[in-house]
């Protein structure tokens, strides 16, 4: 890849929503704004090789993405209901103050995320508008079809045409109601730039953790007192501190009992326990208990809080997951509560746990059920969930984290 090519590639994952968002607030059409912004991404590609890279790549697309727009609305015949549908999606009536909080992706997020929309609909257009996953990426994360996804994000687009949707950031009074949605999805791209499903050259996106966070702060500045929100902040700044350490300069994944906790962001990890510790006092004083993020933020602080993981506290752990399972009991919560079990009761109880999960589909579950086949010497075993997680999983990194262990066992 030329210089190039990988400033193409580092200005689509840092500007795509900024300029998606910028569009969007000006011209008030989803479908104008991405693919106006995807033209001035393609006139990047076929410009910057011959002219170079612009100083301000952000401002050169965003500049290149308003004058596509502007052309292509001066295209339609049509032009005069376009620019009422734009003034109308604009909503430019006063409403109550937010705490001054002014920023296009913010917008641009809760519009995407509005309860009109299917739940489903609402993850795969914040994914491509505000994540700018592609369409083949977000339908690998979805398990359908490329044209299926296609279609869902085009519906979405178009419900929030029809039943114009505010671009902004709902009032404080509609905002409890609306955050859960808003979180769901943030922790999803945060997750998808934590462990890459597309085929990308990195296995961590860190553009896609960056931005989940900085969103998620935003969020925690409307909504101080949400537990779940500061949960959320919490448990992705604790993800976030250990990315350096997740990759093997090979390009391997490392397990986080293999890490190089002295390359941890102790910075980010002291402002992930002080919330932590901050719910764990509201919780105490009577106040709400705590969801899901809280009880996964407090996980993550105590796998953070040791310098050495043969010190971990599982048996904590294991608490946590059990109050998790009264919040959440899905398959994959239980199978992550196993996991902390065989550290606790060893592998055989742990095996017993997990095979009575329904997780065939899922890469995770066969990485650990080789695990723990391995630990137990049923070597045969081993490899053929290890085969099976390697047919499942898509990100290259954990493919040659388990390729590896796969080959240390050696021939039966």
């Amino acid at each position: 890849m030329t210089d190039v090519d990988e400033a193409i590639t580092r200005a689509h994952h840092e500007e795509w929503a900024r300029v998606v968002a910028s569009l969007t607030r000006r011209f008030g059409d989803l479908d104008i704004a991405e693919d106006a912004a995807a033209e001035a991404f393609a006139v990047a590609v076929e410009r910057w090789p011959l002219d170079g890279v612009p100083p301000n790549p952000g401002a050169w697309l965003t500049t290149t993405a308003n004058r596509r727009a502007i052309d292509r609305i001066r295209r339609e015949s049509k032009r005069d209901d376009k620019q009422k549908e734009a003034v109308a999606m604009h909503d430019d009536t006063p409403h109550e103050p937010l705490g001054a909080i002014e920023d296009d992706r913010l917008r641009l997020l809760f519009t995407c995320c509005h309860p009109a929309l299917a739940p489903e609909a609402r993850i795969a257009l914040t994914l491509r508008m505000v994540g700018g996953l592609t369409v083949p990426e977000i339908a690998k994360a979805f398990l359908v079809q490329e044209t299926t996804m296609g279609q869902r994000i085009t519906r979405a687009k178009n419900k929030i045409k029809a039943a114009h949707i505010p671009y902004r950031v709902p009032e404080a009074a509609d905002l409890p109601e609306r955050v859960s949605g808003v979180l769901a999805v943030l922790f999803l791209v945060f997750n998808e730039g934590y462990l890459s499903s597309g085929d990308h050259e990195n296995a961590v996106r860190s553009d896609l953790t960056l931005e989940a966070i900085r969103l998620t702060r935003l969020v925690r500045a409307l909504l101080p007192d949400d537990g779940e929100v500061a949960g959320l902040l919490a448990l992705m700044l604790l993800i976030e501190a250990r990315r350096t350490a997740r990759v093997s300069a090979t390009g391997e994944l490392v397990r986080l009992d293999e890490q190089d906790r002295g390359s941890w962001d102790l910075a980010l990890i002291a402002e992930g326990h002080a919330l932590v510790r901050e719910r764990l006092a509201v919780v105490a004083n009577g106040g709400p208990g705590p969801g899901r993020y809280q009880i996964l933020a407090a996980i993550n602080a105590v796998h953070t809080s040791v310098r050495d993981a043969r010190d971990t506290d599982w048996s904590q752990i294991v608490a946590l997951y059990d109050q998790m399972i009264r919040v959440d009991a899905s398959p994959i919560v239980r199978l992550n509560r196993a996991i902390a079990v065989a550290e606790l009761d060893g592998p055989e109880v742990a095996l017993a746990e997990i095979d009575r999960l329904d997780l065939d589909d899922y890469h995770a579950f066969h990485a650990t059920r080789a695990d723990l086949l391995r630990r137990l010497g049923r070597s045969g075993e081993s490899r053929a969930a290890y085969d099976r997680a390697i047919e499942l999983a898509e990100n290259a990194a954990e493919v040659a984290l388990l390729t590896r262990r796969r080959d240390q066992l050696g021939r039966i």
